[in-house]
């Protein structure tokens, strides 16, 4: 594939050849940072690990520059940052065995931009898509709380919708990062299972030490969330799973025509009444 930018670049880690890595694809994940992937899409990563029948692929949508920096991060320019992040999340394209890895290299300002240049970042993802053709897609959620991810799950759910019907996922789903899906009524939750292979959940964060060093203990914080969603999902049942994390099911949205903040606000009125209700029967 032709990528848009000059500083954008497809991994494939097993060094097959492209059109083999992508079409292999069975489920793909869009995410903004290096190192959101591993944070909110382990569940299909590690469901696709060493399986012949299904491959991961990710797109890393933005060039990594701007994250928080400390240690011996400390005095790196936003250059040698992005060159550092974009080798951290090909390490865990390896690690993680999966089929292919995007990264398409835009500012966060560009995907940001509901104009040309976000436009151009949609048409680009929407490309993608088609090429790889995969059964489930995996974006940000639209309630995360950091700019860029909302701007990113905007700009790939414009591209999808605007894929005829036949050629969009079967299923897509919207994942936590910034902000967890806790708060979710718990008929508007998927639950994703991260029980498995622990030890690479652990290794795919281990691999951003950027971030780790840099002043966030992303690794030790995605790891807790998904053990306490795990444990405090059911207040009167055993648990049935170590380890979850939670999604919102965004397919009929997708291809609908509501538009994405009229989405959203459904759930938080949905939860919103929950909390009435209960607090309105025990008051009686």
């Amino acid at each position: 594939m032709k990528l848009n930018n000059p500083n954008a670049e497809l991994y494939i880690p097993d060094g097959t050849d492209e059109n083999t890595a992508l079409s292999r694809t069975t489920d793909l994940c869009i995410a903004a940072h290096q190192d959101d992937i591993e944070i909110m899409a382990f569940a299909p990563a590690a469901k696709c690990y060493g399986k012949r029948d299904r491959w991961f692929t990710g797109v890393v949508v933005t060039d990594g520059a701007g994250s928080p920096r400390t240690g011996i991060y400390e005095n790196y320019t936003d250059e040698e940052m992005k060159r550092v992040r974009i080798g951290e999340q090909k390490r865990a394209a390896a690690v993680g065995g999966y089929s292919a890895q995007f990264l398409l290299g835009y500012p966060s300002g560009a995907v940001k931009n509901a104009g040309a240049s976000g436009r151009q970042a949609a048409g680009e993802l929407a490309a993608i898509v088609e090429k790889c053709a995969p059964e489930v897609l995996y974006i940000h959620n639209f309630a995360d709380k950091h700019d860029t991810h909302v701007a990113v799950a905007l700009r790939a759910a414009e591209a999808v919708r605007s894929l005829p019907a036949e050629r969009r996922p079967s299923k897509i789903y919207a994942l936590e990062v910034w902000r967890g899906l806790d708060w979710l009524c718990d008929e508007d939750k998927t639950c994703f299972d991260t029980s498995a292979h622990p030890n690479l959940a652990a290794a795919l964060l281990g691999v951003y030490d950027s971030q780790i060093a840099g002043g966030k203990r992303y690794d030790s914080a995605a790891l807790g969330r998904r053990l306490a969603n795990a444990t405090f999902y059911a207040s009167h049942d055993t648990d049935s799973f170590e380890s979850c994390s939670y999604g919102i099911d965004i397919t009929d949205f997708i291809n609908g025509t509501l538009p994405p903040q009229d989405f959203i606000c459904e759930y938080i009125h949905r939860f919103e009444k929950e909390v009435r209700e209960r607090i309105r029967r025990l008051s009686e």
